[in-house]
């Protein structure tokens, strides 16, 4: 079995159904002038699309 990036594995999550989940980018900094209804939806995770979904099954070891 190959090795789990860690990298990789630290940034995504897999679902139940096989769905692969990332964050959203810019949460960090300059949030001040970002309104509130952009920092709520930055905040959930959102859905890969197939291709980029099995590339990071892939090179999490499934």
């Amino acid at each position: 079995m190959a090795k789990t990036r860690k990298s990789i594995k630290k940034r995504f999550k897999i679902t139940k159904t096989g769905k692969v989940l990332r964050k959203s980018a810019g949460q960090n900094h300059y949030r001040g002038k970002k309104s509130g209804k952009r920092i709520r939806k930055i905040r959930k995770w959102k859905e890969l699309p197939g291709p980029l979904a099995k590339k990071i099954k892939k090179s999490l070891g499934g």
